[in-house]
């Protein structure tokens, strides 16, 4: 995270991540770059905010990389420089021109700011988008900036991950190499909405792109709101219903106000997808995602799937144990939470992978054998890198596991069906995790231990004798439930679990109250709100008591279920506050529900449900 003069920006969202350097090398940017900022045109006039970082020595040409971002590409003012530039320290140091851009109607560029702006294709005359912005300033960058090479790269996380998915669309001819990480791929399946769930853990991220400004601005024109308390659970819970967030949110949160105007998947969201546009790209594309993103892992997944089945461009994929851009920083021991998975794994990251993609393309011959593997993805059950040829690889099967009475876990499905019933009672939500605390976009939480749900009597548990060998999950997950409820709709919580042996030795980051012997590790997990199950633009509601399908789609997985520890899978129907509250009982809009709407409901999943897990063949 980063310090402004004056604030604090402490949000993950904000995402401008910086790569650790020593004490010596704070003055390097300064003393080896010279900065200089623009105002670059756009087609219809608009002039946007752009700095470019040059290097001094001048007896050769340089490649241009290049973030757009709604974040500030501060500080501003000639004499004030970052400390860190570039994508990592390695292409800083060995010479590139870096640019950094304030996307249209953010900070001090002009213009009107438009959350996640649809794409226009065939654009006429003046007509606008990120993708003709992004054009725009490459034309004016090759065309102004002295000792370029006419080789430009874009790179970027999360939300600037986004404008550099943005940057394909269109693409300048120039534009070589793409590095969309942790990017956004549609806003409805990405950060605020998963499957349909309201994430109400990004409600304070509402700020960030609700308000709008009239001009130019260096410093913050907005604020979040104070919930005078670090427990977040019991702070959500006494709000009761969403409708009662908005004294904090009043009309002039334009976006906070489209979340409540458009609780489907309507047109409104539809056109703010991202991925469905990804056809017969040219660039070189590397996709870099965390396995244990919470914010962002639809993204970077269907972003790569996406460019591989409908372009013939380079397209790799990246994918390590990392939180939301963890990569972007260095540090010995790469752990998330309670877990280790190894050491100068971004260290590698950057300067074996990243750094190599870049100035091949940049710098190099340009052509497709970069040296750099199809798939790169972290196994975080071995703790070691592989590489494939594709992904998922070519080399799975598909395999059912039956959710069966008596907790089981089965590969055999039964010849006679029962069920397994909680009763989920809105005012005692299971949490996402146990700790207290007020956080933004939680990340550790992604691989916590599940021991305290598997306890609640409102969380089913069902799960495999010890393995006598491994098992490596290697792509996606579909959890095909048979529910039922006494009430009108519900919320299916899925998470996949790997249990460690009794006698598992603890980490140096294992919490203090916790033991790593019978850790139940949360390897990917997913929410589908239950209205949704058929259509994401068209709610349903359940008919109380009648036995309904309902699949759920979790992310790809690469982890290795090992030798003497279990897999597990639990299910529940809260998950809270990390998604708001399911009423239980039908309303059109969640976001406009009463205190009276919400009930107490007795759910049912029925041991014909099944589990198909992508498994790598041995």
């Amino acid at each position: 995270m980063r310090h402004f003069k004056g604030y604090f920006w402490g949000f993950s969202i904000c995402l401008l991540f910086v790569f650790k350097v020593s004490a010596q090398d704070e003055t390097y940017v300064k003393d080896n770059y010279n900065k200089t900022e623009y105002t670059i045109e756009m087609r219809d006039g608009i002039k946007l905010h752009t700095v470019v970082y040059s290097p001094k020595d001048t007896s050769k040409k340089y490649p241009i990389l290049f973030q757009r971002t709604p974040y500030s590409c501060s500080p501003y003012g000639k004499d004030q420089y970052k400390t860190k530039i570039s994508p990592n320290k390695f292409l800083m140091k060995e010479g590139n021109i870096i640019v950094y851009q304030d996307v249209r109607g953010r900070w001090n560029s002009e213009g009107v700011y438009d959350n996640m702006r649809a794409y226009i294709p065939n654009k006429k005359g003046k007509q606008v988008d990120e993708a003709s912005d992004t054009y725009d300033t490459i034309e004016w960058l090759v065309n102004n900036i002295k000792n370029n090479n006419g080789n430009v790269g874009t790179w970027g996380i999360s939300y600037p991950g986004f404008y550099a998915t943005y940057s394909l669309l269109d693409a300048h001819p120039a534009l070589k190499a793409v590095s969309p990480q942790a990017c956004i791929g549609d806003f409805y399946f990405d950060d605020f909405h998963h499957n349909g769930a309201y994430l109400l853990s990004y409600w304070r991220a509402t700020a960030l792109f609700g308000y709008e400004k009239s001009k130019p601005v260096t410093k913050p024109w907005f604020s979040f709101p104070k919930l005078n308390t670090k427990d977040q659970y019991q702070f959500f819970l006494d709000v009761g219903p969403l409708s009662n967030l908005d004294e904090y949110y009043k009309e002039d949160n334009v976006f906070w106000q489209q979340l409540k105007d458009h609780p489907n998947y309507d047109e409104f969201w539809q056109s703010r997808g991202i991925i469905q546009h990804l056809k017969n790209i040219k660039p070189a594309v590397m996709t870099v995602g965390g396995l244990f993103d919470a914010e962002d892992l639809y993204g970077p997944f269907e972003t790569y799937k996406n460019i591989e089945a409908n372009s013939n461009n380079y397209n790799t994929v990246v994918f390590g144990p990392w939180s939301h851009g963890d990569w972007a920083r260095t540090k010995k021991r790469q752990a998330i939470g309670n877990v280790y998975f190894g050491d100068d794994i971004s260290l590698h990251f950057q300067r074996d992978i990243e750094t190599k993609f870049f100035n091949h393309f940049l710098k190099g011959d340009g052509d497709n054998n970069s040296g750099l593997a199809e798939a790169y993805i972290y196994d975080t059950g071995l703790n070691e890198w592989k590489s494939y040829t594709k992904w998922p690889p070519e080399n799975t099967l598909k395999q059912s596991f039956w959710l069966q009475n008596n907790q089981r876990l089965n590969t055999r499905a039964e010849k006679s069906y029962t069920f397994e019933e909680f009763i989920s009672d809105p005012k005692k939500p299971v949490p996402y995790s146990e700790d207290i605390k007020l956080v933004f976009t939680p990340r550790k939480f992604m691989t916590d231990d599940q021991r305290f749900s598997a306890r609640r009597p409102d969380v089913l548990v069902f799960e495999t004798p010890i393995l006598t060998e491994d098992m490596t999950l290697a792509g996606d997950i579909l959890a095909k439930l048979i529910v039922s409820t006494t009430g009108t709709d519900a919320d299916w919580i899925v998470k996949i679990i790997d249990v460690y042996p009794s006698d598992a030795p603890d980490f140096e980051e294992t919490q203090e109250y916790l033991k790593m012997g019978n850790y139940h590790m949360m390897v990917r997990s997913e929410v589908m709100r239950g209205r949704f199950r058929n259509d994401f633009a068209n709610p349903e509601l359940f008919e109380a008591n009648k036995k309904t399908k309902v699949n759920v789609k979790l992310q790809d997985v690469h982890h290795t279920i090992k030798k003497g520890h279990k897999l597990q899978v639990q299910i529940q129907s809260t998950w809270f506050p990390y998604i708001d509250l399911n009423p239980q009982t039908y309303v059109d809009n969640i976001f406009e529900a009463k205190e009276s709407d919400f009930k107490k409901q007795t759910h049912r999943v029925y041991n014909d449900s099944s589990i198909e897990f992508t498994i790598l063949k041995n």
